[in-house]
This record gives structure tokens, C-alpha cells and sequence, in this order.
């Protein structure tokens, strides 16, 4: 039942991320805490092995995803190419971050950055805009940097963060979607890498954990849910790119804010009990 459950997962996982241009961590981390929590995985490290996780399964939906959004012509490469440097850098700023973080800071930033991005997409106006126009290259490479560390802590793609900047200076909200895509790429295969190395001392604390948990892991990335995520996310990511440009751009405002509010939510629950 578990690996039914992580197949159909896997395969919401791979549309939201070509609808969202979201690598789709913020349903993997979610999931993957769950499961986590069922199979007895410490409190103390189930928030990091989710996120590290999330990181790993969404290499190949974030590739599959921006190549379908590019293929439609619809990513700025100007901007991808301004923020590929910075953004490894903040992963790897994170992914230090990450070795010695407690658990709540994860869930902390996830409820933050989801909060913020879910009422700007649900409430916001035309008029909520910082400029008409993207920033120089030096504020992009800041704030690159910044959507770097901020995903390697919530275990994301970058997608909510840049399309929420990018929104916020004009772009229409279908080419923010696009452009977001490509920072999966950038984001996740560094930020696996980092939690690789982040836990791999705290695995060594947990000897007598049971088999789907530490054992069958490098550092903070669990083997089986990789391996489970996987082959149905890749199958339905272009899916979801094709959805994404037959919906009109409020619709998928509000898809986007409602599916954010929830991740939100939970978090903020979890944060609380």
C-alpha cells in the first residue's frame, strides 16, 4: 500500500511540476514526512531526510519539466543564465546550513516562503509590482543566492520563489511558470549533493534503525523513496507543461496560491503540535 501510495505521489508530483514549474518538493516533502513518521524515522531527522530526498527526486522532473517548457519557447534564458551561479551558491550555503539545523527551522521556512507566495498569487493586484522591468545583474545574483539557500532548506525546485519575483516585476505569470523550471535543474542536483554530506555523520547516531529508514539512505537522501518517486514523475511532468499553458493566467494564479495555502497549512500544523 505504502508503494502504491508513493507511485500515485510520484505522478502528482511530476504534473505539479510542469503546471507550477515546481520541481515538486512541496508535495514530496510533505509525503515523504509522512511516511517517515509511520515507519518510525527519528523527529530529530525526518524533516532533513525529506528535504534531501525531495532534492534527489526532482532532478529528472525538473529536467523533464524545463525541457517541455522551453520546447514551447516560453523560458527567458537571459534570466536563467544571470541566476545559474548564484543559485549554486545559496544551495551550498543551505545544504552547510542543513548539517546542523534543527528539524523546525525546515518547516519554518517552508510555512514562511509558501505563506507569503500563496497570498501574492491568491490577493494579489496588477499594482503589487516592485518595477516593470527585472533588476540589474547585481540584485538578481542577491537574490539568486537567496532562492538558493531558501530551496535547499524546504526541499524545492526554486519555483515559488522565483515566480513570485518574477511577478512582481511585470512578467506574465505563464513565463515566470517557464523560466522557474530551469532553476530546478540548478537547484536540485547540487542540493542533493549537500545532503548527501550533510547527513551522513547523523546516520552513523541511528545504527538500529529499521530497514526503510537510515539503512537504506546516503546522508539525508532515502534510496527507496528516490527509487519510488521517480519513474511515474518523469512520465507525467510534460503533462502537466501542457496543462499549464491551456489554463488562463488567473486561473492558474489561483491554482498555484490554493496548492501553496495547503502546503502551508500543514506545516504550520506541524509546527504547532
Amino acid at each position: 500500500m505504502l508503494a502504491g501510495a508513493l507511485l500515485a505521489a510520484g505522478a502528482l508530483t511530476g504534473i505539479l511540476a510542469g503546471v507550477f514549474g515546481v520541481g515538486g518538493g512541496a508535495v514530496v516533502v510533505p509525503v515523504l514526512y509522512e511516511l517517515f513518521r509511520v515507519v518510525g524515522v527519528p523527529e530529530e531527522v525526518r524533516m532533513p531526510l525529506a528535504v534531501g530526498t525531495s532534492l534527489a527526486v526532482i532532478i529528472p522532473t525538473s529536467i523533464r519539466s524545463f525541457n517541455a517548457h522551453r520546447a514551447r519557447g516560453k523560458v527567458d534564458m537571459s534570466i536563467v543564465r544571470i541566476w545559474a551561479v548564484p543559485v549554486v551558491v545559496g544551495v551550498a550555503l543551505g545544504s552547510l546550513i542543513a548539517r546542523y539545523a534543527p528539524a523546525d527551522l525546515f518547516k519554518a521556512v517552508f510555512v514562511l516562503v509558501a505563506g507569503i507566495s500563496a497570498v501574492r498569487l491568491l490577493f494579489g493586484k496588477d499594482s503589487w509590482r516592485l518595477g516593470t522591468e527585472v533588476p540589474g545583474k547585481l540584485v538578481m545574483r542577491i537574490y539568486g543566492i537567496l532562492i538558493g539557500v531558501l530551496s535547499s532548506l524546504m526541499g524545492i525546485g526554486g519555483g515559488q520563489l522565483s515566480s513570485l519575483f518574477m511577478t512582481f516585476y511585470g512578467r506574465p505569470i505563464h513565463q515566470a511558470v517557464a523560466t522557474s523550471s530551469g532553476l530546478g535543474v540548478l537547484i536540485s542536483i547540487p542540493g542533493a549533493i549537500g545532503y548527501v554530506y550533510a547527513g551522513w555523520p547523523r546516520a552513523a547516531e541511528y545504527p538500529d534503525v529499521a530497514a526503510l529508514q537510515f539503512p537504506m539512505a546516503l546522508g539525508y537522501v532515502s534510496l527507496i523513496g528516490f527509487a519510488l518517486f521517480v519513474p511515474t514523475s518523469i512520465y507525467t511532468a510534460p503533462i502537466g507543461a501542457r496543462l499549464a499553458h491551456s489554463l488562463s493566467k488567473r486561473r492558474l494564479e489561483v491554482a498555484f496560491g490554493l496548492f501553496l495555502l495547503a502546503v502551508c497549512a500543514r506545516f504550520a500544523w506541524s509546527l504547532l503540535t
